[in-house]
């Protein structure tokens, strides 16, 4: 049975004078071209905790001057190992600690953030929160309470209010959008899992229309689409990975799918199609598959897609496969993207054809090559708090040769972007959502999407 656990350290400094402060960066010792910081606060929170493994994030700002680079040491108490992380390097001798900044992310302002995550292992019994960090060689100090064996954790807040100009909060982990709608969506309840390990049991778990909770673990590999019936819940554990193939989900209702890797499918990653109704697809990580990475056709809908990560591949969203599929796709279609990492994936994030609403919101746009979103065949497509770095062609109305939709843009935020097109008006969005400050969601999203970040 798996533990939540959160705990919080803010650890505050007062100035502390440093100059000439060296720097460590993949290991090696050099003179320092970052400007020592002269005060810091980190937050470091454990978000999810397993029998052996748990998930950290951490936060820095800089109470200092700027500075063009960072590294960020601390040590573990209880022989914690960090074994992946994500927006930084780290690297760890004996019990030591040292995260060092990525390309895009080593300047931080004066009361400006960088935040980082990581997966790591524990005893099982302890995993107390490190006592100090130090920035650039600067020590950030401060009180902290040990988080407890096995039991709650206690939580000592920040002695300042954290700053506005990053994430605040955890990353939103529960269901929102269109998939809340028409009666909501549950999967397979709390059916007690199976764990399957091969392609046979995993086509069979996920057959027929009895709720049930399916767990993977290990790698699976196989061909073509597997079948995914009613009622269904598939739960990755860590480092689950599907190699291969894809789930269909055709003519069906209640499907969850979540915290999976796919790769290197030869059809689709994920297919909902044929009058589907209330999917949710979740902190995925999905590269380098032949078709679509998820791909939702036919009249499907009242489907949320959320917290993936997607790389190192073309085809990455279809919403609506056919411009002569009018009949059965319009007043369908209804679909949610949000705070998904589009990160240098071509196109199609999402095509949309005759969906309308469909709500585009708080999503991160890297480096895409072909264009982010394209409402088309009189679709309303609602794209706002999107963050588009590096995308000439945010988004536009009408793709090759479907007629354009309607599109409305509103509180996004670019990156050395093109402005977009927009044009029309969108249905108006049913249900309750939070909205975060387009600016934050880089830093939001690279923090949160993607497998391996929660521990469902």
């Amino acid at each position: 049975m798996s533990v939540r656990r959160r705990a919080k350290l803010a650890a505050i400094t007062s100035a502390v004078a440093t100059t000439g402060a060296a720097l460590l960066v993949g290991g090696v010792l050099t003179a320092g071209t970052a400007h020592a910081a002269a005060g810091c606060r980190v937050t470091y929170s454990v978000d999810g905790q397993w029998q052996g493994g748990f998930t950290a994030n951490v936060a820095i700002t800089n109470l200092g001057d700027p500075i063009s680079s960072w590294n960020l040491r601390w040590s573990f108490g209880a022989g914690q190992q960090v074994s992946s992380a994500w927006n930084a390097n780290a690297t760890q001798s004996g019990s030591q600690v040292t995260a060092t900044n990525l390309d895009y992310n080593g300047a931080i302002g004066t009361n400006g953030t960088a935040s980082f995550g990581f997966n790591g292992t524990w005893n099982n019994s302890s995993n107390p929160v490190p006592s100090s960090f130090a920035l650039n060689g600067t020590t950030c100090t401060g009180g902290t309470a040990p988080t407890t064996p096995a039991g709650t954790p206690t939580v000592t807040p920040p002695s300042t209010p954290p700053p506005t100009s990053g994430p605040t909060t955890p990353p939103q982990t529960g269901l929102v959008g269109w998939a809340t709608q028409n009666g909501g969506t549950t999967g397979g309840g709390s059916s007690s899992p199976t764990t399957v390990t091969n392609a046979s049991a995993l086509s069979s778990a996920v057959r027929g229309t009895n709720a049930a909770v399916i767990r993977v673990s290990g790698t699976i590999s196989c061909s073509g689409m597997l079948q995914v019936g009613s009622n269904k819940t598939i739960l990755g554990n860590p480092g689950a990975t599907i190699v291969g193939c894809g789930l269909n989900v055709s003519e069906q209702h209640n499907v969850i799918i979540r915290n999976l890797t796919f790769r290197d499918w030869n059809d689709d990653a994920v297919n909902v199609q044929s009058g589907s109704t209330n999917v949710w697809i979740d902190h995925n990580t999905l590269s380098n598959g032949y078709d679509g990475a998820v791909d939702i056709k036919r009249g499907s809908d009242f489907v949320t897609v959320s917290w993936n990560r997607f790389f190192n591949h073309n085809k990455t969203m279809l919403l609506g496969h056919s411009d002569g599929n009018g009949g059965q796709d319009i007043g369908h279609l209804r679909v949610t993207y949000h705070h998904n990492w589009f990160d240098a994936t071509t196109q199609r994030h999402p095509r949309v054809r005759f969906g309308n609403p469909v709500h585009v919101y708080n999503n991160y746009y890297n480096s895409n090559g072909g264009y982010g979103v394209a409402s088309t065949m009189n679709a309303g497509v609602l794209v706002e708090g999107n963050y588009f770095e590096n995308v000439k062609d945010p988004y536009h109305l009408g793709e090759g040769d479907s007629g354009p939709g309607s599109l409305v843009a509103r509180n996004n935020y670019f990156v050395n972007s093109g402005s977009g097109q927009a044009g029309g008006s969108v249905a108006s969005i049913p249900y309750a959502y939070t909205l975060d400050t387009a600016s934050s969601v880089k830093s939001v999203v690279t923090a949160g999407a993607g497998a391996g970040r929660i521990n469902p």
